[in-house]
């Protein structure tokens, strides 16, 4: 088998620590394909709407048809990009984020358009199959658990927050709760950063760390580093997001957390926050305002029992070979190879 990727968030220096490029380059291994960058510009931030994105690329995905047996498309919400109608191999669709009651008519639109919907969540697969659509395929993340390991903090260690999935665009700072974070870190004098970047909108982030004269206790780590020595520093790993299509709905930043035995602190509007809070794996945070992140800070100071390092670790069962092995199993439904 071979495959087209198709990717809708812009290229960047880091690309490949991005959490969508890794899964794509774990399903590369078994059905090789190139990567199709849908996005219609080189860099972060257009105007240009999204019913045209891909276009760019049409002519030369068409010749690309001939020697493909599908097209794999991955983007945070089920959005039916008009270019699909123009493709001729069988598409599948995989919704990195969430599925929200508000993406009713898009989802309808979008099962015309494509072979299979693929959502990591069971909740998402249900409220798919309750609006009708019946080509739904439910795939658990991929973690690399065995990189992980946990590593006891000092009993008097000072409160640590570990923030991955990094924003794109500059209104991102607010709704990714980084500017709230920075804020948290003013209110609270003992409270440290670190922020996992990708190369993206690096000079806008410490322009805001050294506004607010946080550069002592904000870290913002621009390269590639060892996850796992990081987290043996961090009290919790935090992902914030006002709305579900911004981040993944289960965060490779908070995996790889629970993978190390510390707790996660994630917004109710990103999927995996149900998860986490009816397992007890950390706490979920009703606003993305700095008071509320504080008030978790406290609720992890105050009652660190609740969640237990091998508790946690347990709880993280994904893996890649069973991530990789769903995915084949139904490109060959699809393409019969």
């Amino acid at each position: 088998m071979q495959a087209l990727y198709h990717l809708t968030i812009p290229n960047s220096p880091m690309a490949d620590c991005e959490a969508v490029a890794q899964d794509v380059h774990l399903l590369q291994q078994v059905v090789p394909g190139r990567v199709v960058r849908l996005y219609p510009v080189s860099r972060p931030g257009t105007r240009i709407p999204r019913a045209l994105w891909g276009f760019q690329h049409l002519l030369a995905i068409r010749r690309a048809e001939r020697f493909v047996d599908f097209h794999h498309i991955f983007n945070p919400d089920p959005f039916p990009f008009p270019v699909l109608r123009f493709l001729r191999k069988p598409v599948v669709y995989s919704v990195v984020g969430g599925i929200r009651q508000q993406h009713l008519a898009m989802a309808l639109r979008l099962a015309q358009l494509v072979q299979m919907i693929v959502v990591s969540t069971a909740t998402d697969a249900e409220r798919l199959r309750c609006w009708g659509i019946d080509r739904v395929h439910y795939v658990l993340p991929a973690v690399e658990t065995s990189r992980f390991s946990y590593v006891p903090l000092a009993a008097d260690a000072p409160p640590v927050l570990l923030a991955g999935s990094a924003p794109w665009t500059i209104e991102q700072f607010v709704s990714k709760g980084v500017d709230a974070l920075l804020t948290a870190a003013q209110r609270r004098r003992d409270l440290r950063l670190i922020f996992l970047w990708r190369g993206v909108l690096f000079d806008e982030m410490m322009r805001r760390v050294r506004q607010r004269h946080l550069e002592q206790r904000v870290q913002v780590l621009n390269e590639r580093v060892d996850v796992n020595a990081v987290l043996s520093v961090a009290t919790a790993a935090v992902v914030l997001a006002d709305r579900s299509d911004i981040v993944k709905a289960h965060p490779h930043s908070l995996l790889e957390s629970l993978a190390a035995g510390r707790p996660v602190l994630v917004s109710r509007a990103v999927p995996m926050s149900e998860w986490v809070e009816q397992s007890g794996l950390g706490l979920v945070i009703e606003k993305v305002e700095a008071d509320a992140i504080l008030d978790a800070v406290d609720q992890l100071r105050d009652h660190p029992w609740r969640w237990h390092p091998s508790k946690l670790q347990d709880a993280v069962r994904f893996r890649k070979e069973q991530f990789v092995e769903s995915y084949k199993i139904l490109y060959t439904s699809l393409t019969g190879n």
